[in-house]
């Protein structure tokens, strides 16, 4: 058997899988005139794009054009799940406000998934050339303005910021959601492999990234619907093996320091970029998870920018934030910015949803009055081995309750002195503690043992009640986070200290929302109860400075 019979194999068990599980209902489709098209890139590539138009407007009209640019929307599949009607594939994007808003939407597949030749290559060169060559091709069309607006979520996100690092003629605005911005610290933790959910037989976090170029290459193997072109089905029916090959190799490579992985890092491709761009980050995305995302938006140039960050997963704002209207905010967005109209953009510069459930508008986050607080903790030794959980594989330390309210926001970091093997690891996790001893976690983040370790926890937004506790655990890993092997051997913590990012004004709601569906699961299942013992043995005053009162 060869391996792109292996290949073709799996690609069809993925589709046998969207069959079998429950999915959420259909979207209604909005009405479009629908056509096919394909662009030649400089290369060579052929790119597949569907173009959808408000029904009933004629051909010679020139409208402004919203793009999405994406390796998931095979005619006979959206990522696993089949498409027996075939078509173009419109599920969780806002067509059907744009198309009534005036727009024409327009979905280009990247190359060597669905319809379009070539081979992937991982937010690569390739990728990144394919955006500049749809946005330039969709800005130039005889029916477009010359004004393109990119919008998506996920890796449709990151193609966004491929089209700011490549900067086309054309490109007026981004809206990207839960983006890859560094496709290295997607995947790894300083070398640390994150572990993705199993969905959708279960959330808990399973695969570990190693596999994740291959489940890419799989849904670049899914054949084509059997009513698409013939040149949509060749494409989608290629297995070039001469890339597929590396790109696995390449992207299961831990180092940070390979070519490949420093040609594909955006931050600083995207520096000073005044594109105005539109960004949301779930701050309980345990996909593409709250981390470099904010390097990438401080990056940014002077820019009509706006920014949603809050407590849902990976997803967008369109429904299950419990927020402020996201879809008007949006539509306003590309109104004011793609095509040119005079509108306020309603809401604050960045909305800010919180962990109480709370919604506030703020000028910069971190906000500016965000104190980085020292924090001294109780030292130690803990064993690596993973896996069978028990007390000798962390450290606690755990404040007196608070006298005052606290509210991380912004992104923590620790520094650790250690003595173990360098094949051990270290993590950390921040919790709120109730007087009850049930622990919520905050935060977390991990780096390999060495002598002076230092980690940059995940972003958050957590106002902790007075009364409440702040835990800080030192563990050697967190079993459904990170993917790795226990080395069965003790680390010594030397000494150690959080830098906790602690607002010195609190704040009050001045946005309607409440408590989305994600930060109630994440309150439900991220949860974890102390013992009476435990938080008396790791409990120290951390002398935290009072905030003032919001006003």
């Amino acid at each position: 058997m060869t391996i792109g019979t292996v290949i073709r194999a799996l690609a069809g068990a993925l589709l046998v899988l969207g069959v079998v599980v429950p999915v959420t209902a259909a979207q209604p489709q909005p009405a479009f005139q629908w056509r096919e098209e394909y662009l030649t890139a400089p290369d060579g590539t052929r790119l597949h794009a569907d173009i959808l138009r408000p029904a009933g407007l004629a051909d010679d009209v020139r409208t402004p054009v919203i793009m999405t640019v994406s390796p998931y929307r095979n005619q006979l599949a959206y990522l696993t799940l089949p498409r027996p009607q075939g078509g173009p594939v419109t599920d969780y994007l806002a067509i059907g406000a744009l198309l009534e808003a005036g727009y024409t939407y327009v979905i280009v597949d990247l190359r060597g998934f669905a319809g379009s030749s070539g081979c992937p290559d991982f937010g690569g060169p390739g990728e990144r050339g394919d955006v500049r060559t749809a946005v330039e091709w969709a800005a130039d069309a005889p029916w477009s303005t010359g004004r393109v607006g990119l919008y998506g979520v996920s890796y449709e996100g990151w193609t966004g910021v491929m089209g700011l690092a490549e900067r086309p003629r054309g490109l007026a605005a981004v809206a990207t959601f839960g983006p890859v911005v560094d496709p290295y610290s997607y995947l790894y933790m300083q070398g640390v492999s994150w572990r993705f959910s199993g969905k959708p037989v279960v959330e808990t976090g399973i695969r570990p990234a190693d596999g994740v170029g291959l489940e890419h290459l799989l849904f670049a193997s899914i054949p084509g619907h059997w009513n698409s072109s013939p040149e949509y089905r060749a494409n989608a029916g290629q297995i070039p093996l001469d890339c597929y090959l590396p790109y696995l190799a390449e992207t299961a490579n831990h180092d940070p320091g390979t070519a490949f992985w420093r040609e594909r890092e955006l931050v600083e491709k995207v520096r000073g970029s005044t594109t105005p761009v539109f960004l949301g980050q779930g701050l309980v995305d345990y996909n593409t998870r709250p981390y470099r995302v904010f390097d990438f938006w401080d990056a940014l140039g002077p820019g009509e920018h706006r920014a949603w960050f809050g407590q849902w997963g990976h997803r967008d704002c369109q429904d299950k934030c419990a927020g402020p209207d996201f879809t008007a905010d949006m539509r306003a967005f590309f109104d004011r910015h793609v095509a040119g109209r005079d509108v306020e953009l309603p809401g604050p510069r960045i909305t800010v949803n919180a962990a109480d459930g709370s919604w506030r508008g703020e000028q910069r986050w971190p906000p500016a009055d965000a104190a980085r607080v020292p924090v001294p903790l109780r030292t130690g030794s803990y064993t690596h081995r993973g896996l069978l959980p028990g007390p000798d594989r962390e450290i606690w330390t755990i404040s007196e309750p608070l006298p005052t309210p606290q509210h991380l926001a912004g992104i923590p970091t620790a520094t650790l002195r250690l003595d173990g093997p360098p094949a051990a690891t270290v993590a950390m996790e921040l919790y709120d503690v109730e007087p009850s001893g049930r622990a919520t976690v905050i935060t977390r983040g991990i780096a390999p043992v060495s002598a002076t370790a230092r980690i940059r926890l995940l972003a958050q937004d957590w106002p902790i009640a007075a009364g409440h506790r702040i835990g800080i655990r030192i563990v050697d890993m967190v079993d459904d986070v990170w993917a790795g092997a226990g080395v069965n051997a003790p680390v010594t913590v030397v000494a150690a200290e959080v830098e906790l990012p602690l607002l010195t004004t609190l704040r009050s709601a001045d946005l309607p929302g409440g408590a989305g569906v994600d930060l109630i699961k994440w309150k439900a299942e991220r949860v974890l109860t102390l013992g009476p013992g435990v938080v008396e043995n790791a409990s120290v005053p951390l002398n935290l400075p009072a905030p003032s009162p919001a006003p």
